[in-house]
């Protein structure tokens, strides 16, 4: 089974130039060519759940009636994922400027445009309604995120990419099942006292908060806490970085397609696809250009061996 997943999220057009370095404020620097790609957090983890994790997708979200809209759809459609509750909205596509250093390092600004439109009108509920899981993210409004979780049928799986990072309310929390953060997330939403505790002390401070939580680390792979389960670490594969963009999107797709198929129990084995698919991610240049396919996320996983605590 291939399991159903509903992203909700942002589609943004990425405008990505190479430099030696990211400036300083008020620095100029000359960079390489720009490159124009499709990207934005939520448009990528449709993109990643569909071709890396192999569930059938469908990506709510809106789009500007620009050239932009339609390089978002074609990139989308070409991944096998369902389009038609993307609505096409009077403002400007949403654009991510990128900078990307030698080491494969992303600075990141970006303008929502479209994004801000998101809604979850009759046609997006009915659709998260029939899903196994619905993920989603923060770059669109935090009223439409808590309004896609509420629509999510009984049984099925609210996973939420709390990124970029921001104050979450009461409303929002309640909907979690599953919160994926990387370390600095998980220090802003931890709260006072904890910033600059260890990856472990937060991911115990996100339980009392949270049923699941998974602490990506980057090249240090990732952890996942469960409530009144062991702490398990799953270890990252070691690969030769081209570019970091879009990484973190990819397992977060591939670890929704996951849990589809596999549900809250299956977290553990999930972080470890995703793991794979954020690793392959990172040795290609671009956002969902750089996407793998499932076979070569499933033969990477296998050596990776998640480690109990």
């Amino acid at each position: 089974m291939s399991g159903t997943v509903v992203v909700v999220g942002s589609a943004n057009v990425d405008l990505v130039v190479d430099v030696p370095r990211h400036p300083a404020g008020g620095e100029t620097i000359l960079g390489g060519d720009l490159r124009r790609t499709p990207g934005g957090k939520g448009a990528n983890q449709a993109v990643a759940a569909a071709r890396a994790g192999g569930a059938a997708t469908t990506f709510v979200g809106a789009l500007g009636r620009d050239e932009s809209g339609e390089l978002l759809l074609a990139s989308l459609d070409g991944a096998g994922v369902r389009t038609d509750t993307v609505e096409r909205v009077d403002a400007p596509t949403g654009t991510a400027l990128i900078t990307v250093s030698p080491d494969g390092e992303n600075a990141i600004v970006v303008a929502p445009g479209a994004n801000s439109r998101v809604r979850v009108g009759a046609p997006q509920a009915r659709r998260i309604a029939a899903a196994d899981v619905v993920l989603a993210q923060l770059e669109i409004p935090l009223g439409t995120v808590t309004a896609a979780a509420r629509e999510r049928r009984e049984g099925a799986l609210f996973v939420l990419n709390a990124a970029p990072s921001r104050d979450l309310p009461d409303a929002l929390w309640e909907q979690v099942d599953v919160l994926v953060v990387n370390e600095h997330e998980a220090g802003d939403l931890a709260g006072p006292g904890v910033e600059d505790a260890s990856p472990e002390a937060l991911a115990a401070a996100l339980l009392e908060r949270v049923p699941a939580v998974v602490v990506t680390l980057g090249a240090r792979g990732s952890l996942v806490a469960r409530r009144g389960a062991e702490l398990v670490r799953v270890p990252a594969a070691e690969v030769a970085v081209v570019d970091t963009t879009g990484a973190g999107d990819t397992y977060c797709g591939v670890l929704a397609a996951a849990l589809a198929r596999s549900g809250p129990a299956g977290l553990a084995a999930a972080a470890r696809l995703a793991g794979a698919a954020g690793a392959l991610a990172v040795t290609r240049p671009g956002a969902q250009d750089a996407v793998p396919d499932a076979a070569d996320v499933v033969a990477l996983a296998e050596h990776l061996l998640v480690e109990k605590n």
